[in-house]
């Protein structure tokens, strides 16, 4: 495919390709130098506790000393179940640093769901939070995992984490009953390290560095196998995006909100391993969904960047505190993990004055594959055009090149994208092309300045007596009625059409009713498109990172 991005490249300043340093061998590299670049720079918050990036060179080099003191052979996995707390950068350095592998686990997972990533990772260790202590209980004897390290929330917070123990325990009563046996304790384990024993592994670039588990474009859960390559060839390229925003100087360190969770490989990537790539601080959230707190930090930290998801962005839109802030030092809010919707974007930039700049990726990218430049001057619509050093081509099923204008699946190329999924080559082979491009399974159209825009998944499509009909065409018309909050539209069976549209509301206005909708959709949509059924709901299911979980609307 032609690379009609380039001449977009040209006018925002962005280079075509990035080069690694040849000196990396692996992401410690990196971390380790900027230990030192950085040292009494805050690198991270939480809960109003400042570490340094000399505070995280010794704690994780610390953990780094215990973990390799289990007696775990290089290359090991060592899964995390935590939320948004210090421990998690401490212990996710410390397992790279150790020369192991990281298995990021969503904290929120049923002890089914845990107990499969744990089998499939082979993790021998695992680094959770008590309040997720109950869910590995009973699944215990049925994984490889040898060693538990459970933490507290407030072990990193000095004299106040006994406080807040106290109130996460007890007054708040998060932590269920648990008894997993033989465990050692976060600040134990931390004590017992030595640094001074650390040893530092031969490492190169092409070691797997992180086990990103994903649905994949299908089926059952799956780990992207992310190489040390992988991930610093990503962190490059999304510097040389942001640097059109953020300038190229080391002398103004940006202040990162980190409200997404730190398992999720966007806020990995774009949050902690950027933060500590570029020095700057992040803010950590442990819970975005607490929207009155979550203003607290924006107001109190004043954040240069923040990334994010439409949920997040769409509900500090409606929240009159945070309307009222002085958001003259935003200079980036970058949109990702689903589609942005136009009413969101307008009403965020009329507020703070910043257009949202939405990126598009997937755990199999490291995650970030294309984005639109940060010199925009409005929301576009689009995902951008493809990252430096990564091509983007659209594929019909078979592989062939579809012209600029028509519409096929996001196949992606360039350094950022995975090994491979996890012991499965079956899987694999499915989604990689002879020429080593990764087929999304997400339908888009590439315009000719290179912008792509989604249509939707694949396996989300509702066929409606032959037509193809996408839910997020719907569901953008939709949200733009003023009575509406948030909407998701999946197909459902049909004796005549196979599948017609239902669509899943929820109101900003009490008074909004079923023919209003329909009505407004007769207007704005082809006959095929529009809904047949409307069901009004207190909320739309979602995963932690406020993606729409349209399988469960599907249940």
């Amino acid at each position: 495919m032609e690379k009609v991005w380039l001449e977009t490249y040209k006018t925002s300043g962005i280079p075509a390709e990035v080069v690694l340093p040849a000196e990396q061998t692996s992401l410690v590299d990196l971390f380790e130098q900027n230990f030192q670049k950085y040292r009494e720079r805050d690198a991270f918050v939480c809960m109003d506790k400042r570490m340094t990036f000399g505070d995280v060179d010794q704690a994780s080099r610390k953990f780094a000393a215990y973990l390799q003191s289990l007696g775990l052979k290089q290359g090991a996995r060592v899964a995390i179940m935590m939320p948004n707390v210090l421990q998690y950068p401490i212990a996710a350095v410390a397992i790279l640093r150790a020369g192991y592998v990281l298995v990021n686990v969503n904290p929120l997972y049923t002890s089914r769901e845990l107990e499969h990533q744990l089998k499939d990772s082979g993790s021998e260790v695992l680094i959770i939070l008590e309040n997720f202590a109950s869910v590995y209980q009973p699944i215990a004897k049925n994984t490889p995992v040898k060693h538990v390290i459970v933490a507290t929330v407030g072990d990193m917070l000095g004299i106040k984490g006994l406080l807040v123990n106290l109130v996460v325990r007890k007054v708040r009563k998060q932590v269920p009953a648990w008894n997993i046996g033989a465990h050692i304790g976060f600040k134990a384990a931390l004590a017992s390290g030595n640094a001074n024993s650390y040893q530092r592994p031969t490492m190169s670039l092409s070691d797997t560095a992180v086990l990103q588990y994903t649905g994949g474009t299908t089926g059952v859960s799956k780990g992207a196998e992310l190489t040390h390559k992988n991930l610093v060839a990503n962190l490059i390229q999304v510097d040389a995006l942001f640097q059109v925003a953020f300038g190229k100087g080391e002398q103004d360190a940006q202040t990162i909100l980190c409200a997404l969770p730190l398992y999720h490989i966007f806020a990995f990537m774009v949050c902690a391993m950027y933060g500590m790539y570029k020095g700057s601080l992040n803010v950590l959230v442990p819970n975005p969904r607490d929207i009155p707190g979550l203003v607290k930090e924006v107001d109190k930290y004043r954040p240069s960047f923040f990334p994010a998801v439409n949920t997040l962005f769409n509900a500090l839109v409606h929240n009159d505190d945070f309307k009222n802030l002085d958001h003259s030092g935003m200079k980036l809010a970058m949109g990702g993990g689903m589609a942005v919707l136009p009413s969101t974007a307008q009403a965020w930039q009329d507020i703070t004055g910043v257009p949202i700049v939405e990126g598009y990726g997937l755990s199999e990218t490291s995650p970030v594959a294309t984005a639109n430049p940060p010199n925009i001057t409005k929301y576009t619509g689009t995902i951008g055009i493809p990252l430096p050093s990564t091509d983007i081509a659209i594929m019909d099923d078979d592989g062939n090149l579809m012209p600029i204008g028509e519409r096929g699946e996001i196949a992606i190329r360039g350094p950022q994208v995975m090994k491979g999924y996890w012991q499965r080559p079956d899987e694999t082979a499915k989604v990689m092309t002879s020429d080593g491009y990764f087929r999304s399974g997400d339908i888009g159209i590439m315009d000719e300045k290179g912008y792509v825009k989604i249509v939707d998944r694949k396996k989300d499509m509702i066929l409606v007596s032959g037509f193809n009909v996408y839910p997020a065409e719907i569901e953008e018309v939709v949200t733009m009625h003023p009575k509406v909050l948030e909407a998701a539209a999946i197909g459902i069976p049909n004796e005549k059409s196979g599948e017609v549209p239902k669509l899943f509301i929820v109101k900003s206005d009490a008074s909004l009713t079923e023919e209003e909708i329909l009505a407004y959709c007769r207007e704005n949509l082809t006959g095929y498109k529009q809904p047949r059924y409307v069901e009004f709901m207190a909320e739309l299911p979602k995963s932690p990172v406020g993606k729409i979980l349209r399988k469960e609307l599907r249940k």
